[in-house]
């Protein structure tokens, strides 16, 4: 008899629980351990956002086609997060579903939350000085270093509005790349899984808030007169964060916990 279809892989309300379980390990995690792990992701991101840098950089090939293919480099990033093991504070976002069903108290939320946050800013950091120092800016005759810095300057323009909205929407997808990631087995269902959210999000344009914090600082290193956009390089970082929290906990997290969890024991 012919099983179900994907009864190879996790169904949703299992999905949903897997994740709630999933929040109670990491907000019970030992701060050093959150901390390592979050730098880590910070790089990963980072390391995603540049290969995106590169990709676009005298690309020929129009808006779309050359907007889809950075945003398949860029899924490096959630690639090495989520199957090499750290810790994004836009993905743990979904720890939401864990508080929402009194499994995990505010405290222990809000300090995965803060220490993960903490940790992805100091491993894009670092990434930028890593990359500085070994001068990928010049590649490609100095055009990877203009396209990094034009890449920093629209986003410090951004309206706030804009960059809020662009927030919600990025980390929605985001959180669904990680949601889709725990109903697989393989290393080929999680990877198959995290290209399409994530290619997405990038192709159209939408905000996420790590990434940002080397896309931002890295052009800001590199514009000699970065001081002039300072102030809309913090706005946008901002706004962004906070639009990725409200997509993330409320539009995945809370969306799935009301569906499959909010009868749970706990909840």
């Amino acid at each position: 008899m012919k099983g179900p279809l994907f009864a190879d892989a996790y169904q949703p309300s299992q999905i949903a629980q897997r994740v709630a379980e999933m929040g109670v390990a990491k907000a019970g995690a030992d701060s050093l351990t959150v901390l390592v792990l979050a730098i880590l992701a910070g790089a990963f991101i980072s390391l995603g956002a540049l290969l995106f840098t590169v990709v676009v950089t005298g690309s020929e090939l129009g808006f779309g086609v050359t907007r889809l293919l950075g945003g398949l480099g860029f899924c490096l990033g959630l690639v090495l997060v989520v199957i090499g093991g750290a810790e994004l504070f836009t993905g743990n976002n979904l720890l939401a579903m864990a508080w929402a069903s009194r499994l995990i108290g505010g405290r222990a939320l809000l300090r995965n939350w803060l220490l993960v946050y903490l940790g992805n800013v100091v491993g894009c950091l670092g990434t930028v000085a890593l990359v500085l120092w070994a001068d990928v800016a010049s590649l490609g005759a100095g055009a990877v270093g203009e396209t990094a810095l034009q890449i920093a300057q629209r986003k410090a323009e951004l309206p706030m509005g804009a960059a809020f909205a662009r927030g919600i929407l990025c980390n929605a997808l985001v959180c669904l790349a990680v949601w889709l990631a725990m109903g697989g087995h393989s290393l080929t269902d999680k990877l198959l899984a995290i290209l399409l959210p994530i290619s997405a999000f990038v192709t159209l344009g939408l905000e996420h808030s790590i990434a940002n914090w080397f896309f931002l600082p890295y052009g800001l290193a590199l514009d000699g007169n970065g001081s002039g956009w300072l102030a809309g390089a913090a706005r946008n970082l901002a706004m962004v964060t906070a639009g990725n929290l409200v997509g993330g906990t409320l539009l995945v997290a809370g969306v799935y916990w009301l569906a499959y969890l909010r009868g749970s024991k706990g909840a």
